[in-house]
């Protein structure tokens, strides 16, 4: 069982940056890729980020390639989101996702959720 809990989203000016975390609890949080989707008012749920168990690999949405990285501590069972050069376009709930050992963008290999976090970027 991992249970996730955002935080680290607010309100922010376009091309400004927020970093997001989202704390794990378990003691097997080393063992699960991790993820990071959005929803935007309306719109369905997209997959943002990824990144594997070991950390080596990453994934992005192309969307937020260049902008956003991913990276995890497992010391701190935490993994983060630096989002930079935010647009407009990128408000949205932010959730992360504990899923297998691969990474991947496909939510229904994600089988742990947090809550979400809301991130509002103004033009």
């Amino acid at each position: 069982q991992v249970q996730l809990v955002e935080s680290g989203g607010g309100l922010v000016q376009a091309g400004g940056s927020l970093r997001l975390s989202c704390a794990a609890s378990g003691r097997t949080f080393s063992r699960y890729g991790m993820g990071w989707f959005r929803q935007a008012p309306g719109k369905e749920r997209e997959f943002v980020a990824a990144i594997s168990w070991s950390g080596g690999r990453t994934y992005y949405a192309d969307s937020v390639k260049g902008r956003f990285t991913i990276s995890r501590d497992d010391v701190k069972n935490t993994v983060y989101l630096q989002m930079n050069s935010l647009k407009p376009e990128d408000t949205a709930v932010y959730y992360c996702a504990a899923g297998g050992v691969v990474v991947t963008p496909d939510a229904g290999e994600y089988g742990y959720w947090g809550q979400g976090t809301q991130v509002t970027v103004s033009s």
